[in-house]
């Protein structure tokens, strides 16, 4: 077959590209436009071997092979197929396991199919030359290509280098079409950024403090003139419901909730609060790092209307089922802002009572527990468990909620008369 192939070992390409624009092999330190960088491949790959791409393989690795957002856009894409090794860590780095053996299998079982004329290989790892011999016995040219290394000297294995039929290097103006360095703002390490959403859900207002030692501390700050402190999420100190630390059984406490939205809470999602009198103040604790939901679940603090909620499940029938899991496969980068604002959408737009949606916001800027708990199941299909302890991260927890919000509020936002003005 007339036709060649890309094999990208994906930690050697951007750990090297990572090396040349930002001074370390930390892919953290930089960000990629995929969809460029395949582009770029395959023309590059056309022009060099003079052949039609037949396809792009692209080895990563990922925490229990779990496919990462990137991988679930890559995968998506025309010609290119991703294959997932392990990603384990060990003495405080993450290590690749299973990507060169797979590479190996993929390069000499092309080459023994006779699949293609022509293999592009882009790594720099030597356990790959048993492969590379094999696949030019059976008669297919390797080209090797290396990214330009940040000190001048070769970044690939010498004896890959020597046996390889073509070599070509990727130089920085190649490389930087769709890979760029993260500004750090120099020496600090880069911060997450701060959407106004999940600014909004932490910022909701606490319930009047029981114990005295609180109750003191709320008196020294009204003497002092600010507001009393807001434990971080997280923070071991943080009150439960049982008066016990959250720690205890491995779940953080987070901000809790009293009463019903104001405007001001809602400021951040343009929706206004719902009309009639106000609710019961709840008296439930929200604990962000679970998806339990509340401690004091179907208790006083979760009104009858709220915990007969209807799950995405219940609303969703087993066609809709099916172009569901179609939509996440295809569509859905994994993005945990964006996770909360496909759940809420199909939750939203399958409600058959429109007081539901009344009863919800009422509880802004909780989610009921059944909801919340199936709302993290679901964010957990798209890679986003920290391999830790298989807990979702704390700011994606945030993420994802707050695209929900975002989503459930949308509507109304547009039907506003201010925002019509």
């Amino acid at each position: 077959m007339e036709r060649c192939v890309v094999l990208v070992d994906a930690g050697y390409l951007l750990g090297a590209a990572a090396s040349l624009l930002a001074g370390e092999p930390a892919r953290s330190r930089i960000t990629v436009d995929h969809s460029a960088l395949i582009q770029g491949l395959r023309e590059r790959a056309e022009a060099d071997t003079e052949r039609e791409l037949l396809r792009i393989y692209w080895f990563d690795g990922a925490p229990d092979r779990v496919p990462q957002p990137e991988h679930r856009r890559l995968r998506v894409m025309p010609r290119v197929t991703v294959r997932l090794g392990a990603l384990t860590r060990s003495d405080g780095r993450w290590a690749q396991k299973g990507v060169d053996a797979a590479m190996h299998a993929e390069l000499t079982e092309l080459a023994r199919n006779r699949a293609c004329s022509d293999i592009v290989l882009v790594t720099g790892d030597g356990d790959l030359l048993p492969g590379l011999m094999s696949a030019k016995e059976h008669g297919v040219a390797v080209h090797l290509w290396a990214v330009q290394a940040a000190d001048g000297d070769y970044n690939q294995s010498e004896d890959l280098v020597a046996e390889a039929d073509e070599r070509r290097v990727l130089g920085r103006s190649w490389i930087t079409r769709a890979v760029r360095a993260r500004d750090t703002g120099g020496v600090c390490p880069p911060q997450p950024v701060t959407r106004p959403e999940i600014a909004a859900i932490l910022a909701a207002p606490l319930p009047e403090p029981a114990d005295g030692r609180a109750q003191a501390n709320r008196v020294t700050s009204r003497r002092n003139g600010s507001a009393p402190a807001v434990p971080p999420p997280g923070d071991p100190t943080a009150p439960s419901e049982d008066g016990a630390s959250a720690r205890r059984d491995g779940r953080a406490a987070g901000p809790t909730v009293r009463g019903v939205p104001t405007p001001k809470d809602l400021a951040g999602l343009g929706r206004a609060p719902a009309a009639g009198p106000p609710a019961p103040a709840p008296a439930a604790t929200l604990r962000w790092s679970s998806d339990r939901g509340w401690v004091d679940r179907g208790g006083p603090g979760e009104s009858p209307e709220t915990a007969a909620l209807p799950t995405l499940a219940q609303l969703t029938t087993a066609e809709q089922r099916w172009a569901d899991r179609e939509e996440d496969i295809t569509a859905v980068s994994g993005d945990p802002f964006e996770v909360g604002q496909v759940f809420a959408r199909r939750w939203r737009d399958r409600l058959s009572a429109p007081a539901h949606l009344t009863h919800l916001t009422a509880e802004y800027p909780r989610i009921p527990h059944r909801i919340d708990g199936e709302l993290l199941r679901y964010a957990a299909r798209f890679g986003l468990l920290a391999h830790k302890d298989d807990q979702i991260d704390e700011q994606d927890r945030y993420a994802i909620r707050a695209g929900f919000w975002r989503e459930v509020g949308a509507p109304a936002a547009a039907e506003s008369p201010a925002t019509q003005d």
